[in-house]
Formats: structure tokens, sequence, C-alpha cells
């Protein structure tokens, strides 16, 4: 049984199919909304226009997973778990029918939920959150029959970014209130300061160091205005763009094992610590970070899916493991890519780790070749033995994708010094002779060696 019909709870469906035919394995999943296996990082972009289709951000549909002998029940919310009876109560959200169905091993898929803070006029039409492809229509009509062109974006993070810019696409005028320094707190504040910049270079208004205390609506009781403790922000439309948090409330009542960051606790396999027949994946579990050794909650598409197939091939009868993770993500704002892996510098702080830092720019191509872009690269690295703890890269095409040499590199546990004598690929439209990653590492190197 899976509850769950998205990245996670498919693959891992899918997965176990594979492995076990219908005979073997019967496969029951509950999904409480309309679409199953679709592209959530994707929906900023089909707001945008850029993606013409909702369907193209839909790898699998409801009938292509029945049709391979999943009995995938659609608009189906499962409401309790009984782990010690092994059976599950859900509610047809069309009929409210409620009945309990028993189970052999249970796979936990419920993502997260977008972390809407309790605030006067939160739940007022005009106020939307950008979690699901239901989100993702329901915010597009309303940017269409809205007759004014402003729009709040509270938070400044991944989503919030790229749906600031979205909305600009839209012709909307936009302002960003942010309760950090600079945006994107993913990025050490230097780094964060540069897309700063380029947000504001596209007309957006950033608001930093605020917090919102209020959504006022009109007398038609739609949202008005962003209210914070210092100013008010004029809105025909709000994005939620705060963060998300595990959704974790069944398998907490149901008494399973949570971290402190509210998500699942697994071992390396995705079972449930202390229960054989129970595994989680996606976004509503934390995972190990290879560089720090603590447990995370990130909220990514790619670690969904490689759990959703390591837990259907255990529940299949396979084996396979997730080690964990180094923290990779990159993202766009305008013509700017932004990319981090690793540690910041107030993670390394938090690990008791004491490090060095160096910033260096750098271009994307040769400085002579047509269309070399603008890169600052910042790297940490562990002040006695050199290790790689992270690195951050923002700059224009070219940039974003070289954060993965970091990645192999962390997850390898190179020291900076090693990474200097990598044989990275090398001709003028694509690099400088030295790569701007491997600038920053020999930084790197002279910088433990002065710190000793």
């Amino acid at each position: 049984m899976v509850i769950g019909g998205d990245a996670t709870g498919m693959s891992a469906a899918s997965q176990a199919r594979r492995l076990r035919t219908a005979s073997e394995l019967e496969i029951v999943v509950f999904e409480r909304g309309h679409f199953t296996s679709f592209s959530a990082c994707g929906i900023p972009y089909w707001v945008a226009g850029d993606v013409p289709e909702r369907d193209s951000l839909i790898a699998r549909t409801p009938e292509e997973h029945q049709a391979r002998d999943i009995d995938l029940r659609m608009r189906t919310e499962v409401l309790e778990i009984d782990v010690a009876g092994g059976q599950v109560r859900a509610c047809g959200l069309e009929s409210g029918a409620e009945s309990w169905t028993d189970y052999d091993k249970l796979v936990i898929a419920t993502g997260a939920r977008p972390i809407r803070p309790p605030l006067p006029g939160i739940d007022a039409p005009g106020v939307h959150g950008v979690q699901t492809l239901d989100d993702g229509q329901a915010l597009i009509e309303t940017l269409e029959r809205t007759a004014g062109k402003k729009a709040v974006v509270i938070g400044a993070g991944y989503i919030g970014v790229e749906m600031a810019e979205a909305l600009v696409k839209r012709d909307y005028g936009v302002t960003m209130v942010n309760r950090g320094a600079e945006p994107m707190s993913t990025l050490d504040p230097d780094m964060g300061a540069l897309v700063r910049t380029a947000m504001c270079g596209m007309g957006i208004e950033i608001v930093s160091a605020a917090e919102v205390t209020a959504i006022r609506t009109g007398a038609d009781g739609r949202v008005s205005a962003v209210v914070t403790t210092e100013a008010e922000y004029p809105a025909d439309v709000v994005i939620l763009g705060i963060g998300v948090r595990p959704e974790t409330e069944l398998a907490a009542a149901a008494g399973l094992p949570l971290g402190k960051h509210g998500g699942l606790l697994t071992d390396l396999a995705m079972r449930v610590r202390g229960h054989e027949n129970v595994w989680a994946g996606g976004d509503c579990v934390e995972v190990l970070d290879l560089v720090s050794g603590l447990e995370r909650h990130i909220a990514l598409g790619t670690h969904a899916n490689k759990h959703g197939q390591i837990i259907g091939s255990g529940v299949g009868g396979g084996y396979a493991t997730f080690p964990g993770v180094v923290g990779t993500a990159v993202s766009k704002v305008c013509d700017l890519e932004v990319a981090r892996t690793g540690l910041r510098e107030h993670d390394a702080h938090a690990a008791g780790l004491q490090f060095v830092t160096v910033t260096i720019e750098s271009t994307s191509r040769s400085g002579y070749y047509p269309g070399a872009a603008n890169m600052t690269v910042k790297m940490l690295a562990e002040r006695r033995t050199g290790r790689l703890l992270g690195v951050q890269v923002v700059g224009g095409e070219g940039a974003g994708k070289r954060v993965d040499v970091a990645a192999v590199a962390l997850t390898a546990g190179m020291t900076v010094e090693q990474m200097t004598a990598l044989d990275l690929g090398y001709a003028p439209p694509f690099s400088p002779v030295w790569d701007p990653v491997l600038v920053a590492a020999r930084k790197a190197v002279a910088a433990v060696a002065r710190r000793g």
C-alpha cells in the first residue's frame, strides 16, 4: 500500500511492479489529488508561459499507471494509519465514504506542504501557495481574471524567486517581502546579494528584513495589501514562497519516529526506523548530509525519485540503499544562474567545523570567445585538512551546472588540493584554460596553507 501518488509513491509502485507480477504482489495507491507523477518544479515555468501546457509537466497519467496493474485510487485521502493492525482508514473525497484497507507493506510518500503562517487574511481569495498542479491552475486563473497588475511574493527562497520572475513575465509589478537580509537563504548573504542585484535589474522591488503581520482584504473580501511591521504593500495577488514542511501528521499520529525538522527517520534502505514493513521517502523524510553528518530536510524531486526506486526495490524483494546527500540545488533568475552544494558558512559553524572561504571572479568561457559570461564562485574548505565543504556559484549562462563538479568532489570526500588536479574538459567555447571551480580550489589550497 502506498500513500501518495507523486514522485516517490509512483516510482516505488512502478519499481515494485517491475520486480513482481500482479499475481505475486498487489499494489494499492491512495492519492488525494487529481494528478500523478507530475513535476512541481516546472510549475513556475508553466505560470510564466515558458511551458505552454499543463500536461507537459505530467510524466505518467493515472490511466497509464492503472494499465500496469496498479490499483490507483484517485481523489482518496488517507485519514489514519493503524501500524499495529496493518491497515489504513481512507475517505473518498467525492463520495465522502470511508473504509479501512489492510496492508502487508506500507509506503508513506505524503510529500511536503507549503508553510502557511497563521496571519490575518492568509486564506483570502487571491492568496496562493504553489505546490501542486491544482495550485498552479488556480493561480493562472486568478492572474487571468484579475484586473490589477500588482503582486507581492512573501518569501525569497527558490519558489519565491522563480515565481517573482514568472509574474514579471506576465507584466505584473512585483514586490518581494523577505525576512532575511538577502534573497536565497540557501546561499551565504554575500552571494545572495548578487541575486538581489539581478532581481532589482528586472524591476522587482525587494523588501529585506521585513516581518509580515497581516494580509489586508478589500470590501469584496479579496486580498488588497500585504502588511509588515514597517509598511503596507498593495497587492492584487499574493504568492506564498516561504518554504515547505514535511507532511507527517498521519505518521506522527501513528507513532512513527520524526526528526528535529519534522520529517520521518529512515534507515539506508528507506525503512522507517524500528518498523520492518513500513517505508518512507521524498519530501516527508529527513536525509543524511554526507558533509556535516547531520540529518536535513531537503524537498527536491531528484531525491524523491531516487527514494521511490530504492523503496520499490525493497518492497519487491530486491535491495538498494540511499547513502545521503550533499545538498546540491540549482535555479535561475532571469539570465542569472544560481547553484550551491555542500555547506554554507552558517552550516559549517553549526556542525562545529573550522574552515576557510575564498571567492573568485571568472567567466564561463575563454574571455575572448563570444558569449563569455561573468561568474562568481565561493568555496569553503576545512581549515586543517583542506577537505572541500561547500561551493556556491552565481553567474551567467554556463555557470549553474558547474556545481556538479563540486557535488562529485564532496561525495568523494576530496580535498581542495586533490580538486586542482581534476582533468576537466577544456575548449574556449566551454571554459577558460583554468575552469572557475579549479581556480577557486587553487585559491582555497593557499588559504588552507596560510591558516595552518
